[in-house]
């Protein structure tokens, strides 16, 4: 059987936890799976790609079919140049649908051997976003058991940094 590569790209400013479900989930549907951090300069990202990436290497460290990496530019360009068979994408809400779904198609117009697969976050995660978990964090609301301890701590040290 031909091996699988799938890309899951997202600008994961900060990884949550329903990312890592996504990733530990996608890491055993395909035999290799690359976690593209999207640069993207119209996006002003409270952690800069270099800071997102460490985080990703981090908590995806034990998953040896994994890889971290960053692109920009249009995804299936980016798909191609990896030689990937299939693109990832979460879906937690109906609303995620129709945007996934829209951009889903015009991807496959542009590059038809590369398939989209959307996964829904587990049940716990349904609600977790990076936009949210930054709000939350910035108005001292905990958010512990939404992202791994690992980005709490860099969130705490960006957001909140100890004086001296």
């Amino acid at each position: 059987m031909p091996s699988t590569r799938a890309i899951y790209p997202g600008s994961f400013d900060p990884t949550t936890n329903g990312h890592l479900d996504l990733i530990e989930r996608g890491s055993r549907l395909f035999d290799q799976l690359v976690v593209a951090v999207l640069t993207n300069i119209e996006k002003e990202p409270l952690f800069g790609v270099d800071e997102r990436v460490e985080m990703l290497l981090d908590v995806t460290r034990k998953m040896k079919n994994v890889e971290v990496d960053t692109f920009s530019g249009l995804l299936v360009d980016y798909a191609k140049q990896k030689k990937a068979d299939a693109i990832l994408r979460g879906i937690r809400a109906f609303s995620d649908y129709e945007y996934e779904l829209q951009m889903a198609l015009m991807n496959r117009k542009l590059e038809p051997k590369v398939e989209t697969v959307f996964l829904m976050p587990a049940e716990s995660y349904t609600y977790v976003s990076s936009r949210l978990v930054k709000e939350i964090f910035r108005h001292g609301g905990s958010v512990k058991g939404l992202v791994p301890p690992v980005v709490e701590e860099r969130l705490q040290e960006k957001v909140f940094p100890k004086k001296l």
